[in-house]
């Protein structure tokens, strides 16, 4: 009875960490929705409802200006409606009535949105956690590789010149391919003052397994909050190019559809990440956003970067490609978006 208690707590404390991880992906998509709400507010676009969520409206308020703000049944998405938006609408304050500028704007301000707060998470990931340079806590003092170099608070930053980040893998990452008696150079911060150390990795069993290391304790250490705020912007920057490359390992066949996932996958791995420590969730924040902002922005139809490309060509071309054409394509797109977005869930949980 004990064990089925247990099970069951366990079940209950799963389940919270999936609702945790589904209200994550809701900010997010919200915050993306808000950035087109926005810049359609200022921009004085009429807007007929601003939806957090699909399906069946659960909660809805209207305006004294006659837009309704709803929440949904489904928290998988959102949206900002736009009065006119898929059709010709004599309203001169509807979507297509607008200039071709004001529009590309509106459509941006989603994935820029998403960006702003992708450097938001950014400053208090590296102001908690930092970018993967850790502080010696104790030493291992069955080794002598490191007792007259490392000291008890020694912060790493730099590994055989390399700095220590988290797309680089961290300490662990720069040194796995380094073997026993190998010199590492080591930069660490004592004191307030850089200086450099030469370390070796020595081998010890781990269940069974030879492995190597430092013989130390390592802690994630924060930066300074103003240090935090000017690396956020480099920060999100890199962990955009980082979303560019993967996708286009993917479009090149270095990648399989097994290295993606839809929003049930991103639930799951923030549910999981979360049943570690909280700290996961931090490093999880600016990745979604950023990823969002990305995705939102490739000339995909249904998505944000593709009705751009629709607006850039009507400027370009002094009218509109046929709106009916135009929203048979995004129809399509939206289609086939969803069908691959199941289809890369389901690989995922069978693979």
């Amino acid at each position: 009875m004990y064990s089925s208690l247990l099970s069951i707590g366990s079940a209950f404390i799963k389940i919270g960490y999936v609702m945790v991880a589904i209200l994550i992906l809701m900010l997010m998509i919200t915050i993306h929705e808000l950035g087109h709400y926005t810049a359609g507010k200022i921009l004085k676009f009429k807007i007929n409802e601003f939806s957090i969520g699909f399906g069946k409206a659960i909660f809805t308020k209207k305006k004294k200006n006659g837009e309704v703000f709803s929440i949904r049944l489904i928290p998988l998405g959102g949206y900002c409606a736009f009065e006119g938006e898929d059709t010709e609408n004599e309203n001169p304050d509807s979507f297509n009535a607008q200039a071709p500028w004001k529009r590309l704007i509106v459509l941006f301000c989603g994935a820029f949105f998403n960006f702003l707060s992708a450097i938001i998470f950014s400053v208090i990931l590296l102001s908690v956690v930092g970018n993967g340079q850790v502080q010696v806590t104790a030493l291992d003092t069955a080794s002598n590789t490191h007792i007259e170099t490392l000291q008890v608070g020694d912060v790493i930053t730099h590994v055989n010149g390399e700095k220590i980040s988290f797309f680089n893998g961290g300490l662990t990452g720069l040194t796995q391919e380094i073997k026993d008696e190998t010199d590492i150079s080591l930069t660490v911060v004592r004191n307030g003052e850089k200086q450099e150390v030469i370390v070796q990795k020595y081998a010890t069993m781990v269940d069974g397994k030879e492995s190597y290391k430092f013989g130390i304790d390592p802690l994630n250490v924060g930066l300074p909050f103003g240090e935090a705020v000017l690396q956020s912007v480099p920060f999100s920057c890199e962990t955009a190019w980082e979303c560019l490359v993967v996708l286009g390992k993917l479009i090149i066949g270095d990648y399989g559809l097994e290295a993606v996932g839809g929003p049930i996958t991103t639930i799951g791995t923030i549910a999981d990440a979360g049943s570690v420590s909280a700290l996961y969730l931090l490093l999880y924040m600016p990745l979604i956003a950023v990823n969002l902002a990305v995705f939102n922005l490739l000339p995909i139809p249904a998505l944000d970067g593709a009705k751009m490309v629709f607006v850039l060509i009507e400027w370009i071309r002094k009218k509109p490609i046929n709106r009916d054409l135009e929203n048979k394509i995004h129809m399509v797109g939206l289609i086939i978006l969803f069908g691959f977005v199941i289809l890369v869930d389901l690989l995922q949980l069978f693979t």
